[in-house]
């Protein structure tokens, strides 16, 4: 309506702009005709991965970015268990190539854990999180609160994956805008980074990943130049205030980023370097497959700008092996080539 999406959520409506001709000179035309074919059919999707020469993919609920608008308690464990098993009949059934996330609701921890272990019976490997929690639940550092979701995550084997971009709605401003005015279509898109970077500095910090040795964090589509220079930050207030450090750590707080975290990215030019030269392996390349900010149509030209440069063992690395850290089970590609 009127160049919005009008979505009511719990009694609540939300706005949010639609695609509009900007500064590339594109029409209207031209932004539909890129629509992916497969954005909502996995059949057509696989076959936009060939041919874009991707062999396999994390999913996320797009639905789901609305879910820390929702109040109901009971509303919210209803409707993630019939997401979920949506997702397993229409997604995981269509092939193992596809690896979509569950949702859980975060109203109530004990809600959580049960359908994260629900999940993992029906063959779930990861567990979407937004990176805020809820107005008026206690945020991820609270690790007594929390700590029966991180290990119900690390019993039953599957990654923790934040999304960025996916905090609480705010009704008077709408979907993503935090800025107005001059600069804001990119100072929202930069601003959707730094929810996963601090998710990320909350599983650390607390303790979490101090306690759950085995639990695995994705931070999908945010970029992975940060870690390095987050891991630095971290390193040097555990370090210099550790006079008022609670709790204490059994190793420095960038050894648990570089260990646990995995992060992934589209473009960035710095993301290669941030493994080859600043030692963060878990840095993972993804195509944001089929989103505006992705690589759909131009796939094999952005991997080529990316590693042409890059030895064999670091693009090995980025391309497919942190994928297969988190994912052993979707198995090999049949040709590692790009």
């Amino acid at each position: 309506f009127d160049g919005y999406e009008i979505i009511t959520v719990d009694g609540q409506q939300f706005k949010r702009n639609m695609p509009k001709p900007g500064n590339t000179g594109e029409t209207m035309s031209d932004i539909v005709a890129k629509r992916a074919p497969g954005a909502n059919d996995p059949v057509l999707r696989l076959q936009d991965l060939d041919e874009e020469g991707i062999w396999a993919e994390v999913t996320f609920p797009s639905i789901g970015i609305w879910a820390s608008s929702i109040k109901s308690r009971d509303l919210m464990a209803a409707g993630v268990k019939a997401l979920n098993d949506w997702a397993k009949e229409y997604i995981m059934a269509a092939s193992p190539r596809l690896v979509p996330t569950a949702s859980v609701s975060l109203l109530d921890v004990d809600d959580a854990v049960a359908e994260v272990r629900r999940c993992a019976d029906l063959g779930f490997r990861a567990v979407f999180l937004p990176t805020a929690v809820p107005p008026g639940q206690k945020p991820y550092h609270y690790i007594d609160y929390w700590n029966p979701l991180w290990t119900a995550l690390e019993e039953t084997n599957q990654v923790l994956a934040f999304h960025i971009g996916t905090e609480p709605v705010d009704a008077d401003k709408g979907f993503g805008q935090v800025f107005r005015g001059p600069g804001g279509a990119v100072l929202n898109y930069t601003q959707t980074t730094f929810g996963g970077q601090i998710a990320t500095m909350q599983m650390i910090s607390s303790g979490a990943l101090d306690r759950h040795p085995d639990l695995r964090v994705l931070v999908s589509e945010g970029g992975a130049t940060w870690g390095p220079f987050l891991g630095d930050r971290m390193n040097e207030g555990y370090r210099q205030h550790g006079m008022y450090v609670r709790p204490q750590l059994s190793k420095p707080p960038k050894q648990f980023l570089y260990e646990q975290v995995y992060a992934s990215f589209q473009h960035d030019e710095t993301a290669v370097g941030a493994m080859q030269h600043l030692g963060w392996n878990n840095v993972m390349w993804g195509s944001d497959y089929p989103h505006l900010e992705g690589t759909y149509g131009h796939t094999q030209k952005t991997l080529h700008e990316l590693f042409d440069d890059a030895s064999d063992e670091v693009r090995r690395r980025i391309t497919v092996g942190a994928f297969q850290d988190l994912f052993p089970e979707v198995g090999e590609p049949p040709a590692d080539e790009y």
